[in-house]
């Protein structure tokens, strides 16, 4: 008899628990959608903060920079990135804001020298750049192939420069004279005179630093 009595409350008890555990897995598996569901968020969160972790490091000093960067092209050749694939000279004739530097480069006959360069520095001067050099005396030196030859080459020097290098320095051009640089963050002048209105932009063999005003050689 005690052990009929035993029986019956053993299944008695395990009726009355037999609920509560469908309850508690019922629970665990909402809780495992809900952990699912905020690991499954998670990535994206995570792909979120890689995201503006980038863009953070985009606005670095190894980035181009300055007001005129915002007329640069946002994709295609004339692009940042496109012109990171080419080489200077092709790079330049595809950016809007060069083509009187790029037209230049052509008369003197100086694209395959260079696109042929390796690790060089170009100052570019902008359209508006060549607009400040009253147009008979800008006719005039377009005409003149070895003057030409030797405003353009005063542009070029022979090593990648960074930002920091343009802090306070004076650099050997390959027209064999030297330009000087100063300024620090965003803000550079060359020879005192030109304002860097977008410095840093990468081409496949050079450091370009688009400049407001033409350089002159003092010879």
């Amino acid at each position: 008899m005690n052990t009929r009595i035993r029986r019956t409350v053993g299944l008695l008890a395990a009726a009355a628990v037999l609920p509560l555990a469908l309850t508690a897995c019922s629970g665990s598996s909402d809780s495992g959608k809900s952990d699912a569901s905020t690991k499954a968020s998670d990535p994206d969160t995570k792909g979120n903060d890689d995201m503006a972790g980038s863009g953070s490091t985009a606005s670095g000093t190894d980035q181009p920079f300055g007001a005129a960067c915002s007329a640069v092209p946002k994709d295609g050749a004339g692009s940042f990135d496109g012109m990171a694939q080419d080489p200077v000279a092709t790079a330049a004739s595809n950016n809007p804001a060069l083509s009187t530097l790029v037209a230049a480069v052509k008369q003197a006959g100086l694209v395959d020298t260079l696109n042929n360069a390796q690790d060089i520095t170009v100052f570019a001067p902008t359209d508006d750049a060549f607009a400040k050099i009253p147009k008979a005396t800008l006719d005039k030196v377009l005409n003149d192939k070895a003057q030409l030859t030797k405003i353009l080459t005063y542009h070029v020097v022979g090593q990648k420069l960074t930002p920091k290098d343009l802090e306070n320095g004076s650099f050997d051009t390959l027209e064999k004279s030297k330009v000087t640089t100063s300024g620090s963050g965003e803000s550079y002048t060359v020879n005192d005179s030109a304002k860097v209105v977008c410095g840093n932009v990468k081409t496949a063999n050079a450091n370009v630093y688009i400049i407001d005003t033409v350089l002159m050689p003092k010879s």
